[in-house]
């Protein structure tokens, strides 16, 4: 085991040890089942390689989207030090993905200029507004101040599976059933200016609510046409 696993007892660590590995496999097998239809709102574009900026989406579709991102993007998504943080981190890595540890809120915002620094080098910031305890559909300031640490604009996303297990979480978090077809719903981007106004932070912080939800909203009536 490596220094990172040190704070944790010797059962999670064996858990450290072969989770990510076992979820990693499960989730390419179920990627290769699924169905992508992209839906793009107008105005809007659907993001291509390396697509350098700042990502948002709800916690929800964590799983549709790490399906859909593990080929042709290596974003950096913002992970807290936590046990089940360490299971995730380790699991997305495997799946391709880069990790920035640390809070978004603790710390002076650790975590946001670990993500700062990931786009500086090139890669993309994966950003879930209102993650990881919700309130659900309620975005959260950090994705704007991410936005003008880096300098860049803020994507919407949504990824929907037709088919999928809820559970009981404080956001009905989705796992989409094997075969099921997923709408990504692109919505338009949110332009931050460098800005330390609260009454500016905070309208921006309700546009990216409101794009998050008309991504997720188009997703769901993309479905209800068939």
């Amino acid at each position: 085991m490596n220094d990172s696993t040190e704070s944790f007892s010797y059962s999670q660590r064996i858990m450290i040890a072969i989770v990510p590995r076992l979820v990693a496999l499960l989730l390419r097998t179920l990627h290769r089942t699924l169905r992508y239809e992209v839906i793009v709102e107008p105005g809007a574009a659907p993001a291509m390689p390396p697509a350098q900026q700042v990502w948002c989406f709800w916690h929800r579709c964590v799983i549709s989207s790490a399906c859909y991102f593990q080929d042709g993007f290596r974003p950096a998504v913002l992970i807290s030090r936590s046990f089940d943080g360490e299971l995730i981190a380790r699991t997305i890595e495997r799946l391709g993905f880069l990790t920035a540890r640390g809070s978004s809120t603790r710390s002076g915002g650790s975590g946001l200029w670990a993500l700062a620094k990931a786009v500086e080098r090139g890669h993309p910031a994966v950003f879930t507004a209102d993650g990881p305890r919700g309130p659900v559909y309620k975005a959260k300031p950090g994705a704007v101040k991410l936005a003008q640490l880096t300098g860049y604009s803020i994507g919407i996303f949504y990824a929907h599976p037709e088919k999928a297990w809820l559970l009981r979480s404080w956001d009905q978090f989705m796992i989409p059933k094997p075969f099921s077809r997923v709408a990504i719903s692109w919505g338009r981007q949110v332009q931050v200016p460098q800005s330390e106004d609260p009454l500016l932070i905070e309208a921006k912080r309700l546009e990216v609510e409101e794009a998050l939800e008309r991504a997720r909203l188009n997703a769901e009536r993309h479905f209800l046409k068939r």
